[in-house]
């Protein structure tokens, strides 16, 4: 699936804290359901076999949304999966290390914290940058914290496309207007809802009135 900037408006990562009654593939497909633009697949506790067999599962309903899915840290499995791309983070496998054994249209991501590694990802060949923590991460306590306006100088600092992440949800999404982020990626603002597919319809709407 080609890459396009506006893929990141929503960006869903996945999180099995808040499995309950339903599966994690069902929560995926509420959230789909209202609208997430992008898909993360984050696991970290599952043996490759199983990572890869959910990745497949995952990657084809992604698909029947005509939304990426994209595998946290792991390119093994992204690569086995044929899921879309990876995202990393910067103490994972290098951009360039990726980039030189993907396929060409494999989206790469990469976390970035300050523009020195805004630059070297892009330079690396990484297509978007995930960038935070703009806010307290209920999913990483020990998250380094960025300003808004190191958001901005971030975010300017390159070509490619960046998305905001970081305890972000609806009540607080409005501080990064004018940020130049083409998105946000949250992980509890959707996955935590006692109604994914309206919650991510309502965080969707509140997104486009702050980043279009």
């Amino acid at each position: 699936m080609k890459f396009k900037k506006e893929m990141l408006l929503l960006y869903a990562v996945t999180d099995r804290s808040w499995v309950g009654k339903k599966t994690l593939s069902e929560q995926i497909e509420d959230a789909l359901k209202g609208g997430a633009t992008i898909v993360q697949l984050r696991e970290k506790n599952l043996d490759e076999e199983s990572f890869v067999l959910e990745a497949t599962a995952v990657r084809e309903l992604c698909h029947r949304y005509n939304v990426p899915l994209i595998i946290n840290d792991n390119v093994s499995v992204a690569l086995k999966s044929k899921a879309d791309g990876v995202h990393v983070g910067i103490e994972d496998t290098p951009v360039s290390e990726i980039r030189n054994r993907v396929p060409k249209d494999f989206i790469i991501g990469a976390t970035c914290k300050t523009v020195e590694q805004a630059k070297a990802a892009e330079k690396a060949g990484a297509d978007y940058m995930g960038v935070g923590a703009v806010f307290p991460s209920p999913t990483k306590k020990n998250a380094i914290r960025i300003t808004e306006e190191m958001l901005r100088e971030i975010v300017s600092s390159v070509s490619i496309p960046a998305v905001a992440i970081g305890g972000i949800n609806y009540d607080n999404v409005s501080e990064i207007k004018g940020s130049k982020a083409s998105g946000v990626a949250v992980v509890s603002a959707i996955f935590a809802a006692e109604n994914i597919e309206d919650e991510t319809a309502r965080l969707k709407e509140k997104v486009k009135s702050v980043i279009l």
